[in-house]
């Protein structure tokens, strides 16, 4: 049959009409008979000893369904990479905002001045606030050294290239916290009994990191607990792990009080209570030729977890393996460290400890290039990686990967050339400031190392009497076009219409795990699990004479209603096979960190503001390749979204710390960049198949805030001649640098 392309086509998004209409159902839209509100009363103290709990202010406690950790039913952990976080604090706590007692009662209003009355007696500790208190472990809050995760990557041989190097450039960067404030706020509705097992409703990314952490919490069988995604507001890593606590803790009032029970935070809870971007401080050292070559890169890269471990382990992983970028070097050691700290737990978001390593390299090699006397630009042109050289971890790059072809791209469409020296010139008479930088990256897509291997994923893929056919997998959609692009990749592998494909919604009592909705995997690893799903459906009909090629869209639905009228349900399923040519040494740290990167120049073009000191971004240039584009419009939504986050981590999204706690925990303090702090940020991609992404897809959804803030800071030194080495450039710190070069 002749088939429309469907992958390629910016087709309408599947949930679209129904998020437009009203018609798609939030976690808040949900109410069931006799249903409770609950909510969480948290530590005011960084680190001590629960001393005691009293219920006063007149409250008719005995309306109340009380829980504290006494009242758990199975462990007390939240079950992801390490059991060290507890879902009720038991005895100590270890942050402000932990969880220690939960409430319900059908009166919300009722239920707000009660958690006011519950009074928590804690004796305070010694708490650590900084990374340089925790690696100091002057005072030890975790394990035996404050150390959540410690690892080292080496290549070649560092020690012996110092002495034979024309420049050593050192410096030391940092990055704050990020709140990733998607629109919708944290929230589940959960049901639980004995004998029915538990099922919770929620905003979330990853229904089975859920149900991983709900089986310990009850003790109850794998088939005992279902966890099923409501429409979700947005995510960005903020839904990723933190989902689980809150599911715990609805289900454990369900459990106790027999009745359903709604936990929906509110903005300021949900920002002071929830994980953000991990905070760090990376230290370069680096040995160059007078040529311009790199020769050795010495790198120390520090990440704040928080309290607990969460999933800082593989965000340091990730930042770890990125610290280094697109580079060619011979002779690299990278030494990097979460630690604990007495603050709420940090976690991940969007970029996943890319964007903070990124961000030092790229503001480093701006200050490299410069002691050799190079441009930015050329310094790059000499290092960049390759096809058949390595990176960090030895990695051989077999993609066909062309950065000088991308930067050459992005010059030309941002007038980068001409822009420098029309700048130079101009900003002598001038009184606002304007420059232009830009910043080369990288992001691996899909798991690290093993991690996918591990993972195993499986997706379905389900055929009807009808002809339609249904897509089984645990992959969520939050906003950025899942249910899209799968449907456009099962439409495509089975000569369908686009129209034809259903997206069965996540739950795990319905839909295989596909594995969480993170790390630039969903396009990339599991749509090549539905592209081989659909494909082994077809096959199926193929095999058993019930289709021939070239078969009409009429034959496939008479084919379906034959065979499922003569042997049952037509399904196929596909398992994650990991690439031949892939292989990971854990633990060594070397290999194959990923199957396939993305790769990008993006340039930024600033004003800054002599008066007010304030930063405005006029121009945005992103130049990628992605692989196979999937979905124009989505793609470049993706990148347009990223961009901006990007621009409210460099300029913006500083979040203020007292004592581990948040204080600027709502949107009139936490300032973020709106509409009118946008510029026009223009899209292009460079399109080179991957030949184990479906159609030819990589990831694409972290790799833009990578390389936003850097291209942007980049850019205001080239204003104003003052490097920044620390996020976010707050006009204050624009007013004292500037002033201090006027002194």
């Amino acid at each position: 049959m002749m088939q429309t392309r469907v992958v390629g086509r910016s087709v309408p998004r599947k949930e679209g009409r129904d998020k437009v209409t009203g018609r798609a159902r939030y976690i808040d839209d949900f109410t069931f008979p006799g249903m409770l509100y609950g909510a969480t009363v948290r530590s005011p103290c960084a680190r001590g000893r629960i001393r005691g709990i009293s219920f006063e202010g007149g409250i008719p406690w005995n309306e109340f369904t009380v829980v504290t950790a006494k009242d758990i039913p199975g462990r007390n952990y939240v079950a992801l990479i390490l059991a060290d976080q507890p879902f009720l604090a038991d005895g100590v706590v270890n942050h402000p905002e932990e969880p220690v007692v939960l409430l319900a009662h059908p009166d919300k209003y009722l239920l707000e001045e009660a958690r006011r009355q519950v009074r928590l007696e804690i004796e305070p500790l010694p708490a650590v606030f900084t990374l340089e208190d925790s690696l100091s472990r002057k005072e030890v809050v975790w394990g035996e050294d404050n150390l959540l995760k410690s690892i080292q990557v080496e290549k070649g041989n560092v020690d012996d290239v110092w002495a034979g190097a024309d420049f050593i450039i050192e410096g030391e960067y940092r990055t704050g916290a990020q709140e990733q404030l998607y629109i919708e706020n944290n929230g589940m509705v959960a049901i639980a009994t004995p004998e029915e097992g538990v099922t919770v409703w929620g905003s979330l990314q990853c229904p089975y990191y859920v149900h991983k952490a709900l089986v310990p919490l009850f003790g109850l069988p794998e088939n005992k607990v279902r966890v099923i995604q409501a429409a979700t507001g947005g995510g960005f890593g903020g839904k990723e792990e933190y989902p689980s606590m809150i599911a715990g803790h609805a289900a454990l009032l369900a459990w106790k009080s027999g009745k359903p029970v709604k936990i929906i935070y509110d903005r300021a809870e949900d920002m002071a209570a929830t994980t953000k971007r991990h905070p760090s401080r990376t230290r370069h050292r680096t040995a160059v030729s007078k040529e311009g070559k790199l020769l050795g890169m010495e790198i120390d890269f520090v990440i704040d977890g928080g309290a607990y471990a969460t999933l800082s382990a593989v965000v340091l992983s990730r930042g770890t393996i990125h610290a280094a970028g697109p580079y060619v070097c011979p002779n690299i050691r990278i030494r990097s460290h979460a630690v604990a700290t007495n603050a709420p737990p940090h976690g991940a978001f969007r970029g996943f400890g890319a964007p903070q390593s990124t961000f030092a390299l790229e503001r480093h090699l701006n200050k490299v290039a410069r002691a050799v006397g190079l441009s930015p630009e050329e310094f790059r042109r000499r290092n960049f990686l390759r096809a058949g050289r390595t990176t960090a971890t030895g990695q051989v790059i077999r993609e066909q990967v062309d950065m000088n072809r991308l930067m050459e791209r992005a010059f030309e469409l941002s007038d980068y050339r001409a822009k420098i020296e029309r700048f130079a010139r101009e900003n002598k008479s001038n009184r606002n400031q304007k420059g232009i930088g830009f910043a080369s990256f990288m992001h691996g897509a899909g798991f690290t190392g093993g991690g996918e291997t591990q993972l195993a994923s499986v997706v379905g893929v389900e055929a009807t009497a009808e002809g339609r056919v249904r897509v089984l997998a645990a992959s969520t959609e939050i906003g950025q076009g899942t249910n899209t692009i799968l449907a456009q990749i099962a439409a495509e592998a089975l000569g369908l219409d686009y129209e034809q494909i259903e997206i069965a919604p996540p739950d795990t009592g319905a839909v295989p795990n596909s594995g969480p909705t993170v790390a630039s995997r969903t396009c990339m690893i599991v749509g090549k699990l539905v592209e081989s799903a659909a494909l082994g459906l077809k096959q199926t009909l193929l095999g058993k004479g019930f289709l021939r090629e070239g078969y009409s869209r009429a034959d496939f639905t008479r084919a379906c209603g034959d065979y499922i009228k003569k042997f049952g349900p037509l399904k196929s399923f596909s398992q994650y096979q990991t690439p031949p040519e892939i292989h990971w040494d854990e633990e060594n740290y070397r290999g194959d960190a990923y199957s396939a990167y993305a790769w990008a120049v993006y340039v930024a073009e600033v004003t800054v503001d002599s008066r007010t000191y304030e930063v405005c971004v006029d121009d945005f240039v992103a130049v990628q390749e992605v692989g196979q584009v999937v979905h124009p419009v989505l793609a470049a939504g993706q990148i347009e979204g990223g961009v901006a986050q990007g621009i409210g981590f460099a300029l913006y999204e500083n979040v203020v710390w007292q004592e581990g706690r948040m204080v600027n925990n709502q949107m009139t303090n936490y300032i973020m960049p709106t509409a009118a702090d946008t510029p026009p940020i223009r899209v292009f991609f460079e399109e080179v198949p991957y030949g184990y992404g479906p159609g030819g897809a990589k990831g694409i959804g972290e790799l833009p805030l990578d390389g936003t803030a850097p291209a942007i800071v980049n850019a205001i030194e080239n204003a104003i001649g003052i490097g920044f080495d620390h996020l976010p450039v707050l006009p204050e710190a624009l007013l004292e640098a500037l002033e201090a070069s006027r002194a």
